[in-house]
């Protein structure tokens, strides 16, 4: 037991290290966003000596309409992917049809194409079809691209089902729909949850995109809303508001990971010990 803690001990030194180096930033945005403009400028690296709530109020008040935004476009775009997704892995991997296969690498292919490539036709064609300054130039693009990382995933899943269970209930009646909702959905939860998460996550930080698609800052996501928010505050000395956007940003993919963290590493982990 002490040869093992021996030789453990400078590995959980080095993860420690690590953990503090990642936690820190965050613990120095949150600490700052209490402060006061004097408490900042006298107290820079130090706690704050008494808490200012009010930069909390001042700065929801001024990014609340892009985290709905976001909100929207996260949520709507990932429950997009998650069903266009799950039924075409369904198709894939329990149906048979001619060039099932060759049409499968063909979406797998699409994987090593940078996203960055594709922007400018992208942009033209939500141009072409009127979509500009809309929520739909940034949904349907979100769904789009979700679908072949989801239909990758989930269709190795399904695939690896057993075929005992659709046996059994084609047995009892099930039809094709009764299949996919009743065995492969319930299921593959972890899985959902993972793609749902990682969506989410690309949508809600994508800066690029919104950039370009919508102009109209009423719309704005809170990737492109919070630079905007945290550049009025350059050149000037109120801190502390800036620094409580960016947390109020971050909160709530805090509480998805909270919330789900349990499913996001059932998801990720699922498949790598076989019975």
């Amino acid at each position: 037991m002490r040869k093992t803690l021996k030789h453990d001990f400078p590995i959980h030194i080095i993860l420690i290290c690590a953990a503090v180096l990642t936690f820190f930033p965050f613990f120095f945005m949150v600490m700052t966003s209490f402060k006061a403009t004097p408490d900042f400028q006298h107290n820079f690296w130090g706690l704050p000596q008494w808490i200012q709530l009010s930069n909390y109020s001042d700065a929801w008040t001024r990014i609340k309409n892009y985290v709905g935004n976001s909100l929207l476009v996260s949520i709507t775009s990932a429950a997009g992917v998650l069903f266009i997704g799950s039924v075409s892995a369904f198709v894939f991997a329990r149906f048979r049809f001619p060039g099932r296969e060759a049409l499968f690498l063909v979406l797998l292919a699409l994987l090593m194409i940078p996203g960055i490539l594709t922007l400018v036709p992208a942009f033209l064609l939500v141009k072409s079809l009127g979509l500009m300054n809309t929520y739909g130039a940034l949904i349907l693009p979100y769904i789009a691209g979700g679908q072949i990382f989801a239909i990758f995933v989930m269709r190795s899943f399904f695939a690896s089902l057993p075929e005992e269970l659709f046996e059994s209930a084609r047995i009892d009646g099930a039809n094709t729909f009764q299949l996919y909702s009743g065995i492969c959905i319930p299921l593959s939860k972890p899985i959902l949850v993972t793609i749902a998460i990682m969506n989410i996550l690309g949508t809600w930080n994508d800066y690029i995109w919104p950039l370009v698609t919508i102009p109209d800052g009423r719309r704005w996501t809170i990737s492109v809303g919070i630079v905007s928010f945290g550049s009025s505050y350059i050149g000037t000395e109120s801190w502390g508001p800036m620094y409580a956007g960016y947390v109020l940003a971050s909160l709530p993919l805090i509480i998805l990971f909270m919330f789900t963290m349990r499913y996001f590493i059932a998801g990720l982990t699922s498949g790598a010990i076989k019975a």
